[in-house]
This record gives structure tokens, sequence and C-alpha cells, in this order.
């Protein structure tokens, strides 16, 4: 492919053609601002901060969204662009609440960090901030449209990521405003709680609902039997709100802190991961065998759930019936665990440290919530509301001692835990079903066909001469083409393309979920997906179904997979939602 020349600063440069002018200076180091810029998103240059001249031009070109063309001669810094820059953000600051010490992004804010970088102490201009109420209707995400600086990410996330449309801007002028479509609320609009507005927003407009009060209340009160698991994805990105590397592994770290928090049991989501294999993985088989609905979709991702609820009704009957690992850990938790501590699961307080925002929603999603006589699960936090808990706590966090697990219902495979990320619930699923058909084990257990980045993944995957055709997706963009290739086989009369599907709502799976750190990008979801893997790899056991904990539980209180009382306490149903609320 041949090459553009260019100059950046005087500096040469050689890029493809395409590059932005933004893409080539962070080439040659340099480091051009941005504010509504995000690496998930097609630029749309809507805030203006990244201003550079061209030689020959008469006009500031947008860094973000020009690319770049032979010869040019590219200045990012000067006087007369510094001053504009700092006149944007004057702007935007005269629009925006000075209350940053109320603001969960203080010291984790990109205007904050801009205003900072360019000395901004007073605002030339004057106070205008519009009035608006807190939406804080989902119980999962919260819009405080005052703290919005308009630069659209959150509207392009929800309508060109997540295909959804629950965002957009409404309003003209000084009046403009990001909404709901048809300035409803967000419970009422179509948002299925995945909380990717809030990852990729700049600053505190969308946020997770904090519920860390309660647990703070529980866990003081004494009165309750504080329960807590934490999830696949968390360990592997919670330790970048401490200043740690993408990826590194905190398992042990995480039982350490969550013990030093003052819960009385520390289980881990990966058991209930393996527990979910065995029962979805038996459903799978049991349809594939006996002639049941094909394709069989998984159910684990509560957003997915939300989604399919309101916009694929049709796939319903496609929709595994196993309940997602957070809620059949949770029950349990409040009956197997209950009766072998000789603690009433009324007196039980059972935390999930998720890393997805629809997790809060998932808890009292249906009454199949409460298979344990209760909620079975009574809070869900995100990895960002853990982290700001252990730090409320004084835990030095990084130099903890690695800790286990109670063995209860906290051991788990290296299944489990590649749940985490895209391709992984798929995995799981068939390293536990090829022993589920054949009665014996695989040789390799790595399915490299399901891994990787792309939006919509298939393979067919041969299991001593029986052919299970497999669909993985993957960022809620990507799954109404999915879900059209099926409906076109139907109405063609032809056999379903694929025996079994896995959808997470989050690029990159559970990795990138919208309650994780902020600044996810693919080179960070990279790194957390090489963690979840490290950590499958480093496990003696790598399949569900040699969980001795798993077998155990069966053996003692489930009797079977599929069993009536593994079918009370471990499934669910579903049923059509409106997309719009009345």
């Amino acid at each position: 492919m041949e090459m553009i020349e260019l100059k950046i600063n005087g500096i040469p440069v050689a890029v493809t053609p395409g590059t932005t002018i933004l893409d080539a200076a962070n080439q040659v180091g340099v480091k051009i601002p941005t504010l509504c810029f995000h690496h998930d998103l097609e630029p749309w240059a809507a805030c203006g901060i990244c201003v550079v001249k061209a030689e020959g031009s008469p006009k500031m070109l947008r860094a973000c969204a020009t690319a770049v063309a032979p010869g040019m001669n590219v200045i990012t810094h000067d006087a007369e662009i510094v001053d504009v820059r700092r006149t944007v953000l004057e702007l935007i600051l005269s629009t925006h609440p000075n209350d940053c010490l109320r603001c969960g992004r203080n010291g984790n804010c990109e205007l904050q960090t801009l205003s900072e970088e360019f000395g901004i102490r007073e605002v030339p201009y004057e106070q205008r901030v519009n009035e608006i109420p807190i939406d804080n209707t989902t119980g999962s995400i919260v819009l405080n449209p005052e703290k919005c600086i308009k630069c659209g990410r959150c509207a392009k996330v929800c309508q060109d990521m997540q295909g959804v449309w629950a965002l957009e801007f409404i309003g003209r002028g000084d009046d403009t405003r990001i909404a709901p479509a048809a300035d409803v609320t967000l419970d009422e609009s179509p948002c299925i709680k995945c909380g990717q507005c809030s990852a990729h927003c700049p600053v505190g407009a969308i946020y997770e609902n904090d519920q860390t009060k309660q647990v703070w209340s529980a866990l003081k009160e004494g009165e309750k039997h504080c329960v807590v698991q934490i999830a696949p994805a968390v360990r592997v990105a919670i330790g970048e709100a401490f200043g740690m590397e993408p990826g590194a592994l905190m398992t042990g770290q995480l039982y350490s802190a969550l013990r030093r928090l003052g819960f009385d049991a520390i289980f881990d989501t990966n058991f209930s991961a393996d527990l979910t294999i065995l029962e979805e993985g038996s459903e799978f088989v049991k349809r594939f065998t006996e002639g049941g609905v094909l394709p069989q979709i998984t159910s684990c991702c509560p957003a997915w759930t939300d989604y399919m609820e309101k916009y694929a009704t049709d796939f319903i009957p496609n929709f595994s019936s196993a309940k997602s690992p957070q809620q059949m850990l949770g029950a349990m938790a409040k009956t197997y665990y209950a009766e072998q501590s000789k603690v009433e699961a009324k007196d039980m307080f059972v935390v999930s440290i998720m890393p997805c925002t629809a997790k809060k929603f998932e808890v009292s999603r249906c009454e199949t919530m409460g298979a344990s006589g209760f909620q079975d699960v009574d809070v869900a936090l995100t990895t960002r509301e853990l982290a700001r808990m252990i730090k409320q706590a004084g835990i030095d966090f990084t130099n903890l001692p690695e800790e286990e697990a109670d063995s209860l219902l906290g051991e788990y495979t290296g299944a489990g835990t590649i749940f985490g990320v895209t391709g992984g619930v798929m995995e799981a699923a068939l390293r536990s079903a090829y022993y589920l058909i054949t009665k014996e084990d695989l040789e390799d257990v790595n399915f490299m066909d399901v891994r990787g980045m792309e939006g919509v993944k298939a393979a067919e995957i041969d299991i001593k001469g029986t052919k299970i055709r497999v669909a993985i997706a993957h960022q809620m963009g990507n799954v109404e083409a999915l879900l059209n290739e099926i409906r076109d086989a139907e109405k063609a009369g032809k056999e379903t393309p694929y025996h079994f599907i896995e959808v997470m709502a989050c690029r990159g799976g559970c990795i990138g979920g919208g309650g994780q750190p902020h600044g996810a990008t693919d080179e960070i979801r990279a790194k957390r997906t090489a963690g979840i893997y490290s950590d499958d790899e480093k496990s003696v056991r790598r399949c569900s179904h040699h969980n001795p904990m798993i077998t155990k539980i069966y053996e003692d209180f489930l009797g079977a997979p599929m069993s009536h009382k593994a079918h009370e306490l471990l499934h669910t149903g579903y049923q059509e939602r409106e997309v719009y609320k009345k």
C-alpha cells in the first residue's frame, strides 16, 4: 500500500490513506486534546477542542475528523490554537455546574483534566446552567442533564454501537440537551441499562446508580449475614482504579479486600458460571438431541435479555431458561448455603460485584429472581462502586495479601472465568457439551474459533462426527443482522444456520461492561481479555463438569442438572415488554 507522507510540527511521518490528523500526530508522539472523540466511535467533530492548522489552508481543521493529505504540513500547537482551545473550554464551562467536589467523576473527568492542563482558573462568561431534573428512573443508571457538555458520545454509543436509540439530542440552541427519545424518562424509553453511555461519557452526566450506602449500612448494622460474590471480569479491571495495568489479575486481593470490608462469606460468580454451564449445557444437549427449539441462545447478559424482550420477542422460545451466574449464586446462597451454615435466608444480605450496570436491573427483573422466597441478590454493585468502597475503607489494595474464597460456593474452573469475555460462555459450554454428548473429555479444551473481537463470529464444531454450528455476537448493534439471518432461513424453510448462539451486549463482553473503570478502548479490552485467559490457563481444572463443588451441590442438594429443584431455583422465563412504556 502506498503511504502518505506529511509533517506534524515539522516531524516527518508516513501513514496509510484515510488516517486522520489526530492519529498521525499520535504516531509521532504529539498529543492533540480531544473531548467528543472516542476510539470506539466515528469522529464527528462536535467539540472543536482538536483544532489544528495546515499550511496553505485559510481555516482551522478538526484533527479527529480530517484525513491527512500528501505533503500536508500540520501545526498542532501555537499561541492562536491554544487560545482557541481555551476559549472553547471556557464556553463549555460557562454552561457546566461548578460542583466538582460532589461529582462522581471528580478526579477522573476529561473536562476537569483539560481545564487543569489549560490552567483555567476563571471563566470570563456568564454562568448559564439550565435547571433540568436528574433522571434516576431505571435504578441502574442516572442521567444528570445539567452536567451534559453536548459532546454526543452517549447518543452515538446508544444509536450506533448498541442499536437501541434510547438517547438523542432534544431542543435547539442553548436549550439543546441529551434525553431519551420522545423526551420520556429513561425507564419509559427503550434503554436496556447496558451502561455503555455512562462508560463513554467524558464527564459526570451519566453514571451508575450508586448503592454503596446500602451495602455499608448492611455491613455496619451487624444484623445481616453479609455475603458477596465477584464476577469474572471484575478481577482483571479493578486494578485500574488503583493505578495498575489493565488485565492485572487481582482475584486473591479482591477476596482479601472484601473480608476487610466486613463480609461474612466470600464467594465467586465463577463458581455459579460453572453451575450455569451444567444447566445451560444440559438444556442445549436436550434440545439438540431430542428436537427442541433451536438455536438455543444464551441468557447470561441482562441487557441482552432486556433487548430481546423489547425488540426480538420472536426469539423468546430460543432463549435458554438458565438464569445468569449472578442470580444462580444468589439463589444458592439463600438456600444451599443457608442450609449448610444454619443462617436463615431472611437474615442474609447478598451483594454481587459486577462489571455491568444492567445487573442492578436483573436482581428484580421478575418474580423468579426471588426463588429462595426472598430477593436472591439484594444489591449489585459495579466495579467502580467497589473501588470507591475499598478507597473509603483505607485499604492499600495493591499490597494486599492474596486470599482464597470460601470453598462452598467459591471454587471454580477455567471455564467459569472465561464467562467474562466474548465467546467465553460458548467455549465453556462446548467444553462440557462435548463431555455430555460423548461421555469423554476433550484433549484440547481451547476453542480458538470462538475467540476474538469480530462483532459476529461463526464456527462449526465437530463432536465425534456430530456437527454443531455456533455463533457469537457482542456489542448490541451487531446482533440484529445475526437474528435476521436466522429469520430469513426460517422464512425460506431452511434449516437453522446455527444451533447455539451467545450474545453479550457490551463490546468485548463483560470485560467492557458499563460498570467497569472508565476509559476502555480496544487496547484496554485486549489486556483485560488476556488476563481472563491467563486465569483459565493456570486453572487446574478447565471444564465446569470437573468442579468438585458443583458435583457436591448436585449430590447434596439439587439432584441433577435440569431436575425439578434445579428448575425452581436456577431457571427463569421471559415476556414481551413495551419498547416505550405507557
